[in-house]
């Protein structure tokens, strides 16, 4: 049997639906949709904080008085009512700082009054009725500060109970209705869509920012990672150099060295078989670490005696370079006295530091210092300000390079000095520890010494 077209939805689907709009439109009339700070309340800087306030007492102060004298001169309102009206509708402006759905509630109900008033008033020529021009400006404010503030559901409350009243006031007195009701209607919808489309344009700008905000600090800790995992890579290299000459050396203690008893070749053994475990596990890691299956990093890993090499590239590529590697270093480097980490990371720190000028600062000179003094290898690489004309490779630096420097530093235990120079240059000093010096032992072999 075919299936019956579908007809038309249940009479009670659309009551229930009607229901609901009314009760989220009553629900948005009777809570405000933001808590009861000021606009500006978290800028800085102090006179945006007061400036709010500063508008509303002024809307206040302007408003009491006209409305005063338009009630009583215009429409011939007593003294005291048409103070006691324009208090009615024009105080509650003070509130629209923090709580403008308030404020409509009291400048609203004082305006319908006020049109009531007036309607028992005798009929003045040139006069507009249900709303008087000062209770209408003041009006479009209030519903400026909703649009700027409160819910889309609170705006279309608010401009619907507006039509709505103008019209029910427009049919019990026709005669002294000249439009301004419908007037009200078509500019209270057009100020209330400005001061929506201006939040909703803000609430767009701040999420823009606090999207970029959590971007930066995603990306500065991705770096972090990278640069932790590529410190890894080159510390494996280091340590797997030392684990395998311990390999070598205690499996040909035997070999080398005459008489050793039974206990002790099977120490030298042990301490064999775990270098080689130890080995083999630091291998496991690195083919982790190196998951994106190069082969470049296999290579051997460079360390100061490359810094010459570096800096005539450097020069090579437009930057007026000049290094200064002092002998107490290059001594250090001859007796290997200058542990594979600080070397490597010394190297690193020189590369990066030449990299930031090249893309900050062309045609910079540069200054690149090594020296070893009081136990400790000192980097220094200073630079001038920009002298190349035309606009720098990158405008503006994230400082993931200097993230890196100090997590190497960090790794050797040794100190990071950056910042900026008066003459508009900038500095890079690293201070990386050096062991002591140790004397040959007594024990060593001829070779060894």
């Amino acid at each position: 049997m075919p299936a019956s077209p579908a007809g038309p939805p249940p009479a009670d689907g659309l009551l229930s639906a009607a229901r609901r709009n009314l009760r989220e439109l009553a629900h948005g009339l009777s809570h405000a949709s933001h808590p009861p700070t000021p606009s500006f309340a978290d800028s800085p800087r102090r006179w945006l904080r007061l400036m709010p306030y500063a508008v509303v007492l002024a809307l206040a102060a302007i408003f009491i008085p006209v409305t005063i004298q338009v009630l009583a001169n215009d429409y011939g309102v007593p003294g005291g009512l048409a103070g006691a009206l324009a208090v009615g509708q024009a105080a509650p402006l003070l509130m629209l700082a923090h709580r403008p759905l308030q404020a409509w509630w009291i400048v609203f109900a004082a305006d319908i009054v006020g049109a009531l008033v007036i309607l028992g008033q005798p009929d003045h020529a040139g006069t507009i009725w249900p709303w008087p021009p000062p209770v209408m400006v003041g009006y479009l404010f209030v519903l400026l500060a909703l649009g700027l503030r409160e819910s889309r559901r609170t705006a279309i409350g608010v401009w619907l109970v507006t039509g709505t009243v103008g019209l029910v006031l427009h049919l019990a007195a026709s005669s002294r209705s000249d439009g301004s009701a419908l007037l009200l209607f078509i500019l209270g919808g057009l100020v209330l869509v400005i001061g929506a489309v201006v939040r909703e344009r803000g609430d767009v700008q701040r999420r823009l920012v606090e999207q970029e905000t959590i971007s930066e600090a995603e990306r500065a800790q991705r770096t972090l990672l990278e640069e932790r995992t590529r410190i890894a890579r080159e510390l494996h290299d280091v340590v797997a150099h030392h684990m395998s000459v311990i390999t070598v050396q205690a499996d040909s203690a035997p070999y080398r060295v005459g008489g050793l008893s039974e206990e002790a070749q099977a120490e030298f053994a042990s301490i064999a078989a775990g270098a080689r475990e130890s080995l083999a596990e630091m291998r496991r890691l690195l083919s982790v670490l190196r998951s994106d299956g190069s082969r470049g990093e296999l290579a051997p890993q460079p360390g100061l005696d490359r810094v010459q090499q570096l800096v005539e590239a450097t020069v090579r590529a437009g930057l007026p370079a000049e290094l200064s590697l002092a002998s107490d270093v290059r001594e250090a480097l001859e007796r290997g006295g200058v542990p594979q980490a600080v070397d490597l990371s010394a190297y690193r720190i020189v590369q990066e530091a030449l990299a930031n000028v090249v893309r900050h600062a062309p045609g910079a000179r540069t200054q690149v210092s090594v020296t070893a003094r009081d136990g400790n290898l000192t980097v220094l690489v200073v630079n001038d300000s920009a002298q190349r004309p035309g606009s720098p490779l990158e405008t503006s630096g994230t400082g993931h390079g200097l993230v890196g420097m100090r997590e190497r530093v960090r790794l050797t235990g040794g100190t990071l000095d950056t910042g900026p120079l008066p003459d508009g240059g900038f500095r890079v000093a690293a201070r990386l520890p050096l062991p002591p010096n140790r004397p040959p032992s007594s024990s060593a072999t001829p070779e060894e010494q």
